[in-house]
């Protein structure tokens, strides 16, 4: 069991010293304000292969190439509608060259949609099954890997496709356990190595609303920082009840956000974003979650899985900045997504707005491009110029500080940082196979323990 006597002691910083060198920080894991679109005279082919066909991978890989369709984003449950009868494909030089999913019924609904923007992909180079990946990435051709399987697959999947020579885009989050977070953390420096390209889908970071006011946040717009809060309360998103003849692992696999063991639990593979942000204003990840609750109030039935129905942690930071945590799923409540900062001489929401006492505020006017688009142009932009984009820390430290509040307030104990990072838990089966595999009981605080 983890105990707070494990944890490495932290040299007080003062606000002031840790908030520039925060700034060097930050710079350094944000993303460069690269906005170029593809064009012809562009001869360096992406051929595309999508691991994970459902509704996030047929949104991710319909982005990557620029399509203007109906893909729709409920709260970033991502699902698709029918593609748009009018769609194109924008992005030059951009192709789909293969296809991965678990399920023939996915990936043959991805390749519907594709075949409506003219994307055809042959059938020898669609895979199926829990081995389709690795015949995905024995295809030579493909050279730009989009991971969008359930969460819990992603730290094997990426360090496979960086083995294979692959730049990759991955959904967020990249782990649900600390093992996972260990693995694309050592995956993610492997890639730098290899002068591998890696991006994730913490879209904001591509938003120049959030670049610009960050920026002034660490110009020193609002002071030294005091303390943050994030909040990603909000309905319930999609689910999808258990079909006659379906075994335990596959209803698990084809409802994996209820299922700590597949997605993390809500707190980590939604809340992520504005933990994330949190970080990149911080500077730094959280050295402990100090308090946290949690439970299962609403969402009690069987087709809800095992996870938590609403989240509130704090986290304190090197220099002593406190952050304050909610995240919820539960309809018929208000509902509230944002970040928000506060200094010593006012405060921002991180995105469009500082407010400062004095009365000189400041205000995003510009428009932001579609950051699910952005995102793959921006990764595929730094690939062509030689410099390409490593965010495997980044988004790896945001999935690390949504387990961190997770385990706290499952356990209902205060958890470090650093003896966190040694749990040794690995969740999920030790063999990936249809039949049977029983739901763990729910956690329960005061009896539930972080190993």
């Amino acid at each position: 069991m983890t105990t707070s006597s494990q944890a490495k002691s932290v040299p007080p910083v003062g606000r002031r010293k840790f908030l520039a060198l925060a700034g060097s920080a930050a710079a350094a894991a944000a993303f460069p304000k690269v906005h170029t679109a593809f064009g012809a005279d562009q001869e360096q082919q992406v051929k595309i292969g999508l691991i994970g066909c459902g509704g996030r991978g047929t949104g991710a890989v319909l982005d990557a190439l620029g399509a203007a369709t109906k893909v729709i984003y409920p709260a970033e449950g991502f699902h698709t509608e029918d593609v748009a009868a009018d769609a194109a494909v924008k992005h030059k030089n951009i192709q789909v060259a293969a296809l991965a999913d678990l399920f023939p019924d996915r990936l043959e609904r991805c390749k519907q949609q594709l075949a409506k923007l003219g994307v055809q992909v042959p059938a020898e180079r669609c895979f199926t099954g829990f081995d389709g990946y690795k015949q995905l990435l024995a295809v030579e051709e493909v050279n730009y890997v989009i991971l969008a399987e359930p969460p819990h697959f992603r730290p094997a999947h990426f360090r496979a496709a960086i083995d294979a020579g692959k730049h990759v885009f991955m959904e967020k989050p990249v782990a649900v356990d600390v093992p996972g977070v260990r693995a694309v953390l050592e995956a993610g420096e492997l890639a730098k190595q290899k002068c591998l390209g890696v991006a994730a889908g913490i879209q904001r970071r591509h938003m120049k609303s959030y670049q610009s006011a960050i920026e002034e946040i660490r110009g020193g717009m609002i002071g030294e920082l005091i303390y943050g809060r994030c909040y990603w309360n909000g309905g319930q998103i999609w689910v999808i009840a258990r079909e006659q003849g379906w075994t335990d692992m596959e209803w698990q696999l084809r409802n994996w956000n209820y299922f700590t063991w597949l997605s993390g639990d809500h707190y980590v593979e939604q809340h992520v974003h504005n933990l994330d942000i949190m970080n990149w204003v911080i500077g730094a990840h959280p050295i402990r979650a100090v308090a946290a609750v949690g439970g299962r109030q609403v969402r009690t039935g069987e087709i809800h899985g095992h996870i938590f129905d609403h989240f509130a942690v704090e986290f304190e930071y090197p220099n002593g900045v406190r952050m304050f945590s909610q995240a919820r799923q539960i309809n018929g409540c208000d509902n509230l997504v944002e970040e928000a900062v506060v200094g010593t001489l006012g405060e921002s929401n991180c995105k469009t707005s500082i407010r400062r006492r004095d009365g000189r505020n400041w205000r995003f006017r510009d428009r932001d491009p579609n950051p699910y688009q952005q995102e793959h142009l921006d990764l595929i932009a730094s690939i062509r110029e030689g410099k390409p984009l490593n965010v495997a820390q980044a988004v790896a430290e945001a999935t690390m500080t949504g387990i961190l509040g997770r385990e706290a307030a499952y356990s209902g104990k205060a958890i470090e940082w650093e003896a966190a990072m040694k749990s040794q838990t690995r969740l999920g089966p030790d063999k990936y196979e249809f039949g049977p595999y029983p739901i763990p009981p729910v956690a329960m605080p005061g009896q539930y323990r972080f190993a």
